[in-house]
């Protein structure tokens, strides 16, 4: 493999970035799952990964922190 072929790891699934990224937008977890045509329970648990991934106990730490380390934009 080349140098320049090297990839970070990202940190969220594409799913829990698409979630996140409807989030930010203040969107509902009911309104998500349409967009997104999953269950409401689906979304909580792809929010819920993504808190335990980063260490923070709520959505709002959650978002603060993606923007932080620059995987979320608004």
């Amino acid at each position: 493999m080349k140098d320049n072929d090297y990839k970070p790891k990202q940190l969220l699934t594409k799913r829990e970035r698409e979630v996140f990224e409807l989030l930010v937008q203040d969107k509902t977890t009911k309104e998500i799952a349409q967009d997104l045509f999953i269950s409401q329970k689906t979304v909580r648990n792809h929010i819920s990964n993504a808190m335990q991934k980063l260490g923070v106990k709520g959505r709002s730490q959650a978002v603060v922190e993606l923007l932080r380390m620059g995987e979320l934009e608004l």
